[in-house]
Order: structure tokens, then sequence, then C-alpha cells
């Protein structure tokens, strides 16, 4: 066999199964976004509501622009047992005096080595310790919270004894008509929304995301939240599921934030999410594997390729290379196995996009600015190279537009 003839047979192998783990990958997608069509059960436990003892973290990094709002928001959703703690996290701005102000609990921690949404989070758990609640719920600081949230997810916490996840969505500013913004909605629509549904209409866990979950006391206090990860919530959310508390997602209960305007603050936003995505899939997926093999567990196998599915832009990205890659071998050795199992992905993928779309997105998008989904990932193109050269990996704040 010549040099020629062998580098053709290794790049035939290997474009087959990068195709082939692709298709899968695509396949549990549009599984996901059809599932999401399903009904599924809600829940309505509210008579436990009333004798519930709930805590309410709030960790805050210099959030004196947003945090009255959000607190505003929140206050009259408790009842009187319950408590409202704002952990003021290395913060040199009025967050703590303000939180305060508004009636809050304020704790503050000052850590110039230990940084982190995770490690303020531990601060907070310490501090509740020695008079533990029922339920702990963690709320962003620039997050807004609707009406029977707090009380949906501590009813579900409480009747499931799991980790349970709102359904929460990055809006746009009213005033932007930006494209970029719009296909943006709709891609966290898609993951923090409609693959969820799916997953829990298949009766599998979802993952945590970071605002708007809620955790009975003995499950949060069962792993170590010290971390300085720039995916804490992700990487929760797994070790959870690993360790049996299964996150369960509740679509009834609704927090939001807002995309930012300032274009540097939206690349910072992106690079911690999607460098933090990459890092703990290249962690995680093996972990899930070799432990659904070792606890006999298939939801923990689902989770591996729920954590697998990376976000639309990348996807995207992925199947074009392939599909180039497989269209070259294909012209030179005439194996088109490669292109058709492409063909077939990419088709998984535009069912699932419009699936997606039909039923969750198109009061909001309209259909045509589906086509600038290209200049979305050109705008995206440096958050991936810049993974490939130097990947993030301490935690950045993104920076608030002003009111």
């Amino acid at each position: 066999m010549s040099i020629s003839q062998f580098l053709a047979l290794s790049g035939g192998v290997f474009l087959l199964i990068s195709t082939s783990v692709l298709l899968i990958i695509c396949l549990f997608f549009l599984v996901e976004c059809t599932a999401a069509l399903l009904p599924i059960a809600s829940w309505h436990h509210t008579h436990q509501w009333q004798d519930t003892q709930v805590t309410v973290l709030v960790p805050a990094h210099n959030e004196e622009v947003v945090i009255r709002s959000t607190l505003e928001k929140l206050i009259p959703a408790l009842k009187a047992q319950d408590r409202l703690i704002v952990i003021a996290d290395n913060c040199s701005d009025a967050t703590a005096e303000i939180a305060r102000s508004v009636g809050a609990m304020v704790i503050e921690r000052h850590d110039s080595i230990c940084k982190g949404k995770g490690y303020a989070l531990d601060y907070g758990l310490q501090f509740i310790e020695s008079e533990p609640p029922d339920v702990v719920v963690i709320i962003d600081a620039d997050c807004t919270v609707y009406p029977g949230a707090i009380a949906q997810l501590s009813e579900c916490a409480i009747a499931t004894n799991r980790p349970v996840q709102a359904t929460y969505l990055m809006l746009r500013q009213k005033n932007s008509q930006s494209s970029k913004d719009l296909v943006s909605q709709f891609s966290i629509i898609i993951k923090n929304l409609v693959r969820p549904l799916g997953s829990t209409r298949l009766g599998m866990p979802c993952l945590l995301y970071g605002t708007g979950m809620a955790f009975p006391w003995s499950v949060i206090r069962s792993v170590n939240l010290a971390s300085g990860h720039i995916v804490e919530d992700l990487k929760l959310g797994l070790d959870l599921a690993i360790a049996g508390h299964k996150p369960l997602f509740c679509p009834e209960a609704k927090v939001t934030g807002y995309l930012p305007q300032q274009l540097q603050a939206a690349k910072t936003q992106r690079t911690r999410w999607e460098h933090g995505h990459l890092q703990i899939m290249q962690t995680y997926v093996p972990l899930l594997l070799q432990e659904a093999v070792s606890q006999k567990r298939l939801d923990l196998l689902v989770s591996a390729l729920d954590l697998c599915v990376p976000p639309l832009s990348l996807l995207v990205m992925i199947w074009s290379v392939l599909m180039t890659c497989s269209l070259l071998l294909g012209v030179l050795t005439g194996v088109w196995i490669p292109v058709i199992m492409v063909i077939f992905s990419g088709l998984c993928v535009l069912m699932s996009i419009f699936i997606a779309w039909s039923k969750f997105a198109y009061q909001d998008l309209p259909l045509h600015e589906l086509l600038t989904i290209p200049v979305y990932i050109f705008w995206k193109l440096p958050v991936y190279f810049n993974f490939l050269v130097q990947p993030q990996s301490l935690w950045i704040r993104t920076e608030r537009d002003k009111t």
C-alpha cells in the first residue's frame, strides 16, 4: 500500500467515524425537539407552599445597576418565614447598600484568590447551614422572576426531592431590531426551553442554567459548589445527576434576563458560555459514559448525548466542515457514504430548527430572519477560534447595560 493510499484510507475512516458521531448527535437533537411538542404534566401542589421554608440566594458582583429591580420583584413572592439573602461577592460598588435598603439580608465576601459564582454560593450555603431551610432557590442578580415562579420551583423540589430548573430565557431589548439579537434569542429558546422540554417528555433529566434553580436542602449540600469554573451551573447539574439527584425541568416557572447591548459585553458573555460548555464536554462526556456503565443508568447516557449537542452556531460550523471534507473525499476516492451521512445530519438539524421555530418562536422571530444565521455564525467565529488558541478559564462578569 502506497503512502497516498494509506492517507486516503485513514482520511476515509476518520470521516466515517466523524460523520457517524455527527449523525447520532443530530438525530438526538431532532428527537429532543420533536418530543418537546408532546404534552407534559404540570405541577400543582401549592397547598404545600405555605408550610415550606425557602431561602433565596442572590449572588451579586458589582450589580448596583440591576440589583434593586431584581429584589423588588422577588420580595413580594416570599412568605413571612422565607429569607432573601444577597451575597455581595468582592463588590466595589453600592450593591450591598442598595440590597439592604430594599429589605434583603446581605452578607459580604472578600477573597481576591477564590473568585467566581461557585465560591459565592458556597459562602451563602455555609451562612445558612446553622438554620437550614427546606428549599434553596438561586436567582442571578440581573434576572426578572415571574409571579408564582418561586412557589412553583419550591413545590416541585419538595414533591420530587430533586433539583428543579425553571424556564430561563434571554430577551432582546425592546428597542433592538438587531438580527444578531433575534437569532441569539432563538438559539437560547432552543437550548433553555425546547431541549429541556423534550428531555422531560422522555423522562430524562435536564441541565442546569445558573438561575431559576431550586434544591431541597439535603440535595444542595450533597455536592461541593466551591468552584471557580466559568460554567459552574452546568457542572453542578452534572455532578448532581451522577450522584443520583437528577435535575427536573419546570416549564411553568419562568425567569428572564436581557441580552447585553454592548458588543464587547455580548462577546464576553458568549465566550464564557461557549468555552465553558466545550470544556465541560471534554471533562464530563467520558465521565458520564463511564458512570452510565458502572451504575447501569440510561439517564446518564442520555445526559452525555445531551451535553454533546453543541451550540447551534457551532453545530452548523461542524456540519459545514464535514460536508466539505466528505465531498472532497467522494470526488477523490468515490466513497460517498460520509456525504450521505452528513446530508441526513443536515436534514435533522433543519427539521429541528423548523420545529422549534414553528412552535416556540414564530411570533418573535420572522421566518426570513432565519436566513441571517450565517451572519450570526460569522460573528461567533472568533469565539471558537479563541477556544483553540487560548480557552477562557477565569470567570469574567458580563458588564450590565445602563438603565
